[in-house]
């Protein structure tokens, strides 16, 4: 579980930088270039320190419990709240949060179906 979650953080990094070095070389005066990186920057980061995180306690987990090696990170339940918290719930709520503007709806004469 911990090598999933490494290679799911890498996958962001590696996708996410590509995207960010496509809009970086964007001619400067584009609209919006700016916020998309800032956008995509911090999508980035987010996601990759979330599964890195994740990785970290799984890993110390079944290394600590060779006995068990069950999913559930934290033995207290209070501790299980605040991991997923800050490993789930929280991620999740900043990149929704970060993409939470819509583009502009198209007037170009179709009526919506």
């Amino acid at each position: 579980m911990a090598a999933v979650s490494i290679i799911a953080a890498l996958g962001f990094i590696v996708y996410g930088g590509r995207v960010f070095m496509m809009l970086y070389r964007f001619p400067i005066e584009s609209r919006g270039r700016r916020r998309k990186l800032v956008e995509v920057g911090c999508v980035t980061a987010i996601c990759a320190t979330c599964f890195v995180v994740r990785a970290v306690m799984v890993a110390y987990t079944s290394y600590n419990d060779k006995q068990s090696r069950t999913i559930d990170v934290l033995s207290h339940p209070l501790l299980n709240v605040v991991y997923y918290t800050c490993v789930e719930i929280l991620p999740s709520a900043l990149v929704l949060y970060i993409l939470r503007k819509l583009p502009p709806r198209r007037t170009d004469g179709y009526a919506s179906i």
